[in-house]
């Protein structure tokens, strides 16, 4: 009789402060969904709960920033720490799938996101808002809270808009279809090669 080994726990703690925010973020990529996140804007909280349901991560972000002054750069700094973790936790991407790909309704909108798990953070998230602001957010900071976690992380990530009438199905969607094609790319395969013919993903 063979004993069986465990993969080793894939998961990441990160402190980020600067003079503008302060966070604290825990990251477990195999997860069960479970989220507790607190940003101080609410419309963050809704997006990243839903990335972590439904990539099946677990998740604990509690950040504090400079809100008095505007949503930017808590916005940012939370995409900053997540990517940073995703990074951490993801190692030397040794036995993962690298490439997801999904589509994600809510209503009558629709979004594709597509990842390639390369170590070369390239984001191209295309979501026209027609409203400035969803809840306390500016919508062009959705863009880029998912530019900064693509770029942190060192992936690269294509959200695209199909279709869609309200904004507010349009980012649920988007952050939907991200969760479901990281929840593909990070999948461990059962092999022990870095997919990649450089043999390296860095």
């Amino acid at each position: 009789m063979t004993d069986t080994v465990s993969p080793a726990p894939r998961a990441a703690r990160i402190h980020r402060a600067t003079s503008e925010t302060d966070i604290h973020l825990h990251l477990v990529l195999d997860g069960s969904g479970t989220a507790r996140v607190g940003t101080g804007l609410g419309f963050v909280d809704h997006m990243l709960t839903a990335l972590a349901k439904h990539a099946r991560f677990d998740l604990e972000i509690t950040a504090t920033g400079d809100t008095h002054i505007d949503d930017h750069h808590t916005v940012e700094d939370v995409g900053l720490a997540l990517g940073a973790a995703l990074r951490e936790a993801l190692g030397d991407r040794r036995g993962i799938v690298r490439f997801g790909h999904a589509y994600a309704p809510l209503d009558e909108a629709l979004v594709r996101t597509v990842v390639d798990l390369s170590g070369r953070p390239w984001p191209e998230v295309h979501l026209p808002f027609t409203r400035e602001r969803l809840g306390d957010v500016a919508t062009e900071n959705l863009v880029h809270l998912l530019q900064s976690i693509a770029l942190e992380a060192r992936l690269t990530l294509h959200v695209d808009r199909i279709r869609h009438v309200n904004d507010h199905h349009l980012a649920e969607a988007a952050f939907k279809a991200t969760a479901l094609a990281l929840r593909a790319a990070v999948a461990r395969t059962g092999a022990s090669d870095i997919p990649s013919t450089k043999g390296v993903l860095a």
